[in-house]
């Protein structure tokens, strides 16, 4: 019975926790209250506090879900498709993600203004996972020159700042557009970011 119950009490938790973030990637941590998360989840505000101590500390948990998400992800993503991932991951990322409703986007995308207003704890947890996506995206090449992990850098804020972009703007063929001239830089870093060996450049023949 005791272990039913500890199951039991894991699965609201969870799905508090998966609630919490979908109200926060719509509304921001500003703009979301105690009440709208357990309006989501269906629960009551005792049962929230049961788990949390706060919208603070929901926030820092639901940073740690939503980017796990993501680092699962890519890794998923890495073994379905060898070589080819990084184009699966841009087209994911500028397609999906980018059209989608805000409550199911990344959270890398959505929340990270509010992370940068955020107190040390939340700003702890964004940085601890993003290491563990930058290590998902270069985890073959450890040991090896450190500029693999400044091009998984920057394709990631490549991606994420090309989002941001193309969900402000009201025209969605202005929308459309933003997308279009990410993808081409993104996909202009691919050959150069994450292969084993350097692209082989062929001699002309005369």
């Amino acid at each position: 019975m005791a272990h039913r119950t500890g199951r039991k009490r894991e699965g609201t938790r969870a799905n508090v926790l998966r609630s919490a973030g979908r109200v926060f990637r719509s509304h921001g941590f500003g703009g979301s209250t105690v009440d709208g998360l357990t309006q989501e989840a269906a629960v009551t505000s005792g049962a929230f506090y049961a788990h949390f101590r706060s919208k603070a500390d929901a926030f820092r948990e639901a940073i740690a879900v939503g980017m796990d998400d993501l680092r699962r992800y890519i890794e998923h993503t890495r073994q379905q498709h060898g070589n080819n991932w990084q184009t699966q991951l841009i087209d994911f990322y500028l397609g999906d993600r980018r059209t989608c409703d805000l409550a199911n986007s990344c959270a890398l995308q959505s929340l990270s203004s509010d992370v940068a207003r955020a107190d040390d704890g939340a700003r702890q947890a964004y940085e601890t996972n993003l290491h563990a996506i930058v290590e998902a995206m270069t985890a073959e090449f450890a040991g090896l020159p450190g500029a693999r992990c400044e091009r998984a850098i920057a394709l990631l804020a490549l991606l994420v700042g090309g989002v941001t972009l193309a969900r402000a703007v009201r025209d969605p063929v202005v929308s459309d557009e933003i997308a279009t001239a990410v993808r081409t830089a993104a996909i202009a870093l691919e050959p150069h970011c994450l292969t084993k060996e350097p692209p082989l450049i062929r001699e002309s023949v005369t």
